[in-house]
C-alpha cells in the first residue's frame, strides 16, 4: 500500500536524540546547553538509521539543537534528504536549574527534581518556560507537520520531553500525564493517525530502542 492513499494512516516517528556526553548525564541542559552525543549516543543514532532504512518517509523534521543534528545524520544521509528545522522543537528552557545536576536542585531550591512535571505544571521553575509556552509552540510544530503531511510517513527527530508532549497533545492528556510513559535515549516511538477511525490516535510502538 504507497503511504499516500487515502486509507493509509498519517504516521509519525518520533525519535529522541541519542545519549549526550557524559559530564552532562542527570543535569538539566535544556535549551539553553547545546551539548554533543557521547561515543554511545552516535552509535544510538546509527542504529536508529538502520532500523529505519526499509522505512520510506516522507518528510524529516527536527529540533535545531547539535544533539538532535547529530542524532538524524546517518537517517538523513543515508536518504539524501534535507530535514526541515523547527524551532518550535527544541528543548524546554529549564531556566534556573539549567547547568545543574537533579540532587543540586534540591538543595539549591529546595524541591525534588523528581517531580519536575508538576512543577512545570505549576510554572515554578524560576526563569523557566511557561507551561503554556511549551504546549503552545509544541503543538503549533504537532499541527504544522500533521497538517502538511496526511496519510503520509514523517519522521521527527528531537527530545524526550517534547515527544512526551506530543503523545500527550494527541491523546489529549494533561501535561501531568506524561510521567506515566519514559522516552529513552536513542528511541523510537510510532503514532497513527487516521481520522476516519473510532480511534483515530494509536500508538504502534512506544520507546522502542534499537539494538547497537
Amino acid at each position: 500500500m504507497k503511504s499516500h492513499l487515502p486509507n493509509h494512516p498519517t504516521q509519525l516517528y518520533f525519535i529522541r536524540h541519542g545519549e549526550v556526553e557524559e559530564k552532562y548525564h542527570k543535569v538539566f541542559g535544556g535549551s539553553r546547553i547545546d551539548m554533543a552525543l557521547s561515543p554511545l549516543g552516535l552509535k544510538q543514532a546509527d542504529a536508529v538509521a538502520a532500523w529505519l532504512k526499509d522505512t520510506t518517509l516522507d518528510k524529516i523534521y527536527a529540533s535545531p539543537m547539535q544533539r538532535v543534528r547529530q542524532t538524524l545524520a546517518p537517517t538523513a544521509s543515508q536518504r539524501g534528504m534535507q530535514p526541515e528545522f523547527l524551532p518550535g522543537l527544541r528543548e524546554m528552557d529549564f531556566g534556573d536549574w539549567t547547568g545543574h545536576r537533579w540532587d543540586q536542585v534540591q538543595s539549591i531550591f529546595g524541591v525534588s527534581a523528581f517531580d519536575w512535571l508538576e512543577i512545570i505544571e505549576a510554572n515554578s521553575i524560576p526563569n523557566g518556560e511557561t507551561i503554556e509556552s511549551l504546549r503552545s509552540r509544541v503543538q503549533e510544530c504537532l499541527m504544522h507537520i500533521v497538517n502538511a503531511h496526511p496519510h503520509q510517513k514523517v519522521a521527527v527527530f528531537c527530545h524526550g520531553g517534547i515527544i512526551r508532549v506530543m503523545i500527550a497533545l494527541l491523546l489529549d492528556m494533561p501535561l501531568m500525564r506524561m510521567a506515566h510513559f519514559n522516552i529513552e535515549y536513542g528511541s523510537i516511538s510510532v503514532v497513527e493517525l487516521l481520522p476516519e477511525r473510532k480511534h483515530a490516535v494509536e500508538i504502534e510502538l512506544l520507546n522502542f530502542q534499537p539494538p547497537i
